[in-house]
């Protein structure tokens, strides 16, 4: 034991142990602090938003502080292992290329804004809501896949952030938050088309109005900003005459959150105006004609055996 004091204090006199355990020490504190910090803003910030903002910033201060002791308590021995630092350094990045590009990526995402927290974004094949960007990797609330509607399905997907630096990062709620939708309908010949396309546009207008109205002002910013032409906004019915029925195009434009409750909606409002019309509005399916099939005859003989079709051109 003596021995063990004795060989602890020997190590404590070389500066350079000294050093590493004056760094250690101040981690720790740091990391108390941060966590500590951290606590206290999810206990007094009531906002979402502000508290994850808040908890974001605590944690890259403790980041800067850490790294700012650590460089003050060996700023006296840094000439000594730049060499050092340069070769290992060289080793390092070509092992975690992936990593430094991660890195990189959330350098990308934070200066150039390629997408928020809440934003709806589509990165690496992945579409869903933005939970958290960290610096390797942003968390999404993953949608879709197997559940239909543009419903969240519970997985939560973590997705390197060096696929900005890849491949395209569609977001759906960044500058424009508002999507074109649509939906056909097949209408069989001889209903009242020009009835059909009234009444098809009267509702659409009963549903989507409002989000026309809403999104105006967001497409007039967008076109500011950027080289758009000039997209009509307002609720549309085309029409086009195929070979089995006449085919409505219904398009509008909504919210993209709410895209399967507004198609919901719709489909309801029409059925109501089709059930009012009174067979003016007739909906067609695909039906198929058989046509210059061959005449079959069947002759049974007087006798047992089995009975032998024969075609009759």
């Amino acid at each position: 034991m003596h021995e063990g004091l004795v060989w602890f204090k020997h190590a404590l006199a070389d500066p350079i142990v000294g050093k590493l355990v004056g760094a250690a020490i101040a981690l720790v504190v740091v990391w108390t602090l941060s966590r500590i910090a951290q606590r206290s803003i999810n206990r007094f910030v009531a906002d979402a938003t502000s508290r994850y903002r808040g908890r974001k910033f605590v944690a890259f201060l403790g980041y800067v502080i850490a790294i700012a002791a650590v460089a003050t308590i060996f700023s006296s021995h840094l000439g000594e292992l730049t060499v050092a630092f340069g070769v290992a350094g060289a080793g390092v990045a070509f092992a975690l290329q992936e990593v430094i590009a991660s890195a990189a990526g959330w350098v990308v995402v934070t200066a150039g804004h390629y997408y928020a927290t809440g934003d709806r974004v589509e990165l690496g094949g992945i579409r869903g809501d933005v939970i958290d960007i960290g610096i390797l990797r942003t968390t999404l609330m993953e949608v879709g896949q197997w559940v239909k509607g543009d419903l969240y399905n519970g997985r939560i997907v973590r997705v390197a952030n060096s696929f900005v630096l890849k491949e395209p990062v569609a977001n759906y709620s960044a500058d424009f938050p508002f999507l074109w939708d649509e939906f056909t309908l097949p209408v069989r010949y001889g209903s009242d088309w020009s009835y059909t396309r009234g009444a098809l546009l009267q509702a659409v207008n009963e549903i989507c109005k409002d989000y026309a109205i809403a999104s105006a002002a967001a497409w007039k910013q967008a076109v500011n900003r950027y080289r758009l032409e000039a997209a009509g906004i307002e609720p549309m019915i085309t029409l086009a005459a195929t070979d089995n029925w006449i085919e409505f195009t219904v398009r509008y434009i909504v919210n993209y959150r709410e895209r399967r409750v507004v198609r919901d909606r719709l489909f309801t409002r029409i059925l109501e105006e089709i059930d009012k019309s009174k067979g003016r509005i007739r909906l067609a399916s695909a039906t198929f004609e058989l046509s210059n099939l061959p005449r079959l005859e069947i002759q049974l003989p007087s006798g047992k055996g089995a009975v032998e079709p024969r075609y009759v051109p």
